[in-house]
């Protein structure tokens, strides 16, 4: 009987390990589904740019997944049993369920509101496509008034920043003002910061720092220090969360709700699932919990993989490096910043800035669209040196601490 395989999630790491699993695979082995709400690929780490006005492929996941065996199943996934090893999914027709032997949960993250009043009513974010869309139709509205308008973004992670310096180079007659939580940059080294600030300053985003948000108006943010910001249009980058699925279901997850998984990115509680990219509490080659990022998702996804073809195939199971090596954020089409951090994650002195920065900024997107339809970068299986994980460590929850890691670039 063929080994039924359900990948939850199609977006970096869902694609990777549905396409190596259907390229390492065969029909007659395996038989994977790819369940996704969408049915396009959706180039997350782009969609500052969609918010801006810029075009960004999205192409058809059918065309993605094609010459593999996996199948696409366009439906949204309302609940898991992990008892049962069923599905539950809803779709135009209906839904129904979906039975496996393995599931691979990557199911991503969402856009946080941290409990604060009036973000789910009042404000935009750009962590989907179709958010991404209305941000934009919402800035074209306003680009047509002569005055313009304000645009004021919560948030000075990574996706804030992008956020904010792509829209103020994109749209030149809108003010945009970031709001920082602390010191701008503080997850960067000094020099870093300084290059950041002279792109605000160029770019003409002003910044206020040390500003916590109380609540989302329609028309304006309140600080909790009194302060209160007009704006026409508030972009919500302060956070992301996982779905609420995998804590649903029984599956052991973290206080955040993320799947507490082995070195090999398997369920301590249910060996039936690995969990992969944002959905995966898994702990670095460091010690520490990998942040949600394009580059944690890789990493994640492609253990995953060798542990199920490992396991599927009576196989040596490969160990793939879980390192988080920095933080490349864009600053705007022309600029961007290239952080290296230690083993502790602290941020090195060095930095890379400017349009080499950029120019490697570009070639990273390229190259992770690329690899969606290319997961094996077609070298063959014999070229893949499989590097043994001794059992007791394959098998052993993952340690560290289970705090919320923020949303990273690559």
């Amino acid at each position: 009987m063929k080994h039924r395989i359900v990948v939850l999630g199609a977006g970096y790491g869902g694609v990777h390990a549905a396409g190596t699993l259907g390229r390492r695979l065969s029909p007659a082995e395996a038989e994977i589904t790819v369940v996704n709400a969408d049915p396009d690929f959706v180039q997350r780490l782009r969609l500052h740019q969609v918010a801006a006005g810029q075009d960004v492929a999205a192409p058809r996941l059918a065309d993605v997944l094609a010459g593999t065996p996996a199948r696409l199943r366009v439906a949204r996934v309302t609940a898991v049993d992990p008892e049962r090893r069923v599905v539950t999914v809803a779709d135009a027709e209906g839904g129904g369920e979906l039975r496996y032997d393995t599931l691979v949960y990557a199911l991503g993250s969402h856009v946080a509101d941290r409990g604060v009043p009036g973000v789910a009513e009042h404000a935009f974010d750009v962590a989907t496509r179709p958010a991404a869309l209305r941000l934009r139709a919402h800035l074209d509205r306003l680009g047509r008034h002569p005055g313009g308008g304000r645009v004021l973004v919560v948030g000075d992670g990574l996706t804030g920043i992008e956020a904010a310096t792509e829209i103020a180079e994109s749209r030149p007659g809108l003010a945009v003002t970031l709001l920082a939580h602390g010191e701008l940059g503080s997850s960067l080294s000094a020099g870093a910061r300084r290059h950041l600030r002279a792109a605000c300053d160029r770019l003409g985003v002003a910044v206020v720092e040390h500003a916590t948000v109380e609540a989302v108006e329609a028309r304006r943010v309140l600080c909790a220090d009194g302060t209160v910001l007009e704006s026409d249009a508030t972009v919500w980058a302060a956070g992301f969360a996982v779905q609420p699925i995998a804590a649903a279901s029984g599956l052991e997850v973290t206080e955040a709700g993320r799947i507490v998984v082995d070195r090999t990115m398997r369920s301590v509680s249910h060996p039936d699932v690995y969990a992969v990219g944002d959905s995966a509490h898994a702990i670095g080659d460091n010690g520490r919990p990998l942040p949600m990022s394009c580059a944690s998702a890789g990493f994640t996804a492609q253990q995953a993989v060798a542990a199920i073809l490992g396991r599927l195939t009576g196989g040596r199971i490969a160990r793939v490096k879980l390192v988080y090596v920095g933080n490349h954020v864009s600053l705007g089409r022309r600029d961007a910043l290239m952080q290296l951090v230690d083993g502790e994650a602290r941020p090195k002195p060095k930095h890379l800035g400017g349009a080499n920065a950029a120019r490697i900024k570009a070639a990273i997107l390229g190259t992770a669209l690329w690899a969606g339809s290319h997961p094996t970068f077609g070298l063959p299986v014999r070229k893949r040196r499989l590097v043994a994980v001794p059992q007791a460590e394959a098998e052993a929850p993952a340690r560290g601490p289970r705090t919320p890691a923020g949303k990273a670039a690559v």
